[in-house]
């Protein structure tokens, strides 16, 4: 079984700063790709920002300059710093990881999701 478990959401006024962090907790034998999405009331979900091993990081055009990628290798933790948040960056934050389980097949598996709302 693995799990995905995320932290780090909540209220912040506009211009104020977040960190996301999202462990994945199992029977993992190797990550491949993780990252973080989201979706507003009313929208589709979209890609927020994705990392490959930590090396090679992918963002959004509305959250470069703004938003950083990181990952722990060691902890199975991948980290959203959030900056200069503006209210339209108000979601559910969701972590996504590509994941090969111990004798088992590779897919991707979801977090919960996380509420992130910035407002005055």
């Amino acid at each position: 079984q693995v799990q995905l478990v995320e932290s780090g959401g909540g209220l912040v006024q506009p211009g104020g700063s977040l960190r996301l962090s999202c462990a994945a907790t199992g029977s993992i034998f190797s990550i491949y790709a993780m990252g973080w999405y989201r979706q507003a009331p009313g929208k589709q979900r979209e890609l927020v920002a994705a990392t490959i091993s930590g090396a090679t990081t992918n963002y959004a055009d509305s959250v470069k300059g703004r938003f950083t990628i990181s990952r722990d290798n060691a902890k199975n933790t991948v980290y959203l710093e959030m900056n200069s948040l503006k209210p339209e960056d108000t979601a559910v934050y969701y972590c996504n990881a590509d994941i090969r389980r111990l004798l088992g097949a590779r897919s991707h598996y979801w977090g919960q999701g996380t509420q992130v709302t910035v407002s005055s």
